[in-house]
């Protein structure tokens, strides 16, 4: 199962507890996969329409919890994909349509609800509660997250750029910054920031979700600080065998074209000290000295040798 299926299986088991928040749920399901048709007879139907089982489901539970409405449920196959199936929830009684509508402030034309402005009133949304299971609802239909493991993106997928406007709104209430861009005539609302969807998994109430997402940042950040510090120790330790190279390079011009006897004890002890130890650090060489000497100490004086060799280099004409 995939992250995406994870988070929708835990949101579907969630049921609000308020009527006003089925209610505003119930409002994205119908807004996003829901439409009103008319029989032979003239009578209205109201489908809802998903391939997803769990979504169905919800669907049908809230339909059933919060209106007492006994819809029916019909599964079939798409002609094109066998494998693929879809449910339609229909609600047929007039009197249930009727207060479903009303509920949830819409009108009865026939066609579909993403066809139709605005996503939702804002009468059905008014507490951060409601907005809560709205997004939620929302998540159900059109939403989808990819596994943290390999990238941080959610997203909604709104047909109408009304509708992707609203539910940017309704995020930065909770200051959730998405932002909007069109694909395939649909427009996309979408957080890429890890914190972000992981703060919306937890405002949509899906927190086993959330941990999971959690537990990954966590591993990813150890993992990045510690190649952060493998590079960092790395690069060291390249800088410090380079300069080594050279200050071994400087020290055996000077024991080949003056000798040691030229240099006084102190440079002729480190001289030595770094033939003896090329991949010790400053600090290691200084330790290694008697008496020890400090990082800056070591470094003067290999300094000073360079400046020998140098000065001598430049009086034979560039010699090496």
């Amino acid at each position: 199962m995939s992250f995406s299926s994870e988070i929708k299986e835990e949101l579907s088991r969630n049921i609000p507890r308020a009527r006003h928040c089925q209610i505003a749920e119930i409002a994205a399901m119908l807004s996003f996969i829901g439409t009103v048709r008319e029989t032979k007879t003239r009578k209205k139907v109201i489908d809802f329409q998903t391939e997803n089982v769990v979504v169905a489901r919800k669907c049908f539970t809230i339909l059933q919890k919060t209106f007492n409405i006994k819809a029916s449920v019909l599964v079939r196959r798409h002609a094109y994909l066998k494998k693929n199936r879809f449910y339609i929830i229909s609600v047929t009684d007039q009197n249930d349509i009727k207060r479903l509508l009303y509920a949830i402030k819409k009108d009865d034309s026939v066609g579909a609800f993403s066809t139709k402005e605005p996503l939702v009133s804002h009468q059905v949304i008014m507490g951060e509660c409601c907005k809560k299971a709205f997004i939620r609802g929302a998540f159900l239909c059109a939403g989808s997250v990819t596994n943290p493991e390999k990238s941080y993106h959610l997203e909604f997928v709104c047909p109408l750029e009304e509708w992707a406007k609203q539910i940017q709104e309704i995020l930065r209430i909770f200051t959730i910054e998405a932002k909007i861009i069109v694909r395939k005539n649909h427009f996309i609302v979408y957080i890429k920031e890890s914190s972000q969807i992981s703060d919306l998994l937890g405002i949509m109430e899906a927190y086993s979700g959330m941990m999971k997402l959690e537990n990954v940042r966590i591993m990813k950040e150890m993992r990045n600080t510690v190649n952060r510090k493998v590079n960092c120790e790395t690069a060291n330790i390249m800088k410090t065998a380079l300069a080594s190279r050279k200050q071994i390079a400087d020290i055996l011009y000077i024991q080949e074209h003056m000798g040691f006897q030229e240099l006084s004890d102190d440079l002729e002890e480190i001289a030595l000290a770094r033939l003896s130890r090329p991949e010790a650090s400053l600090k290691e060489l200084g330790a290694s000295l008697n008496p020890p000497v400090g990082k800056s100490g070591v470094n003067h004086r290999l300094r000073k040798l360079k400046a020998i060799a140098d000065m001598d280099r430049e009086k034979k004409g560039g010699v090496l």
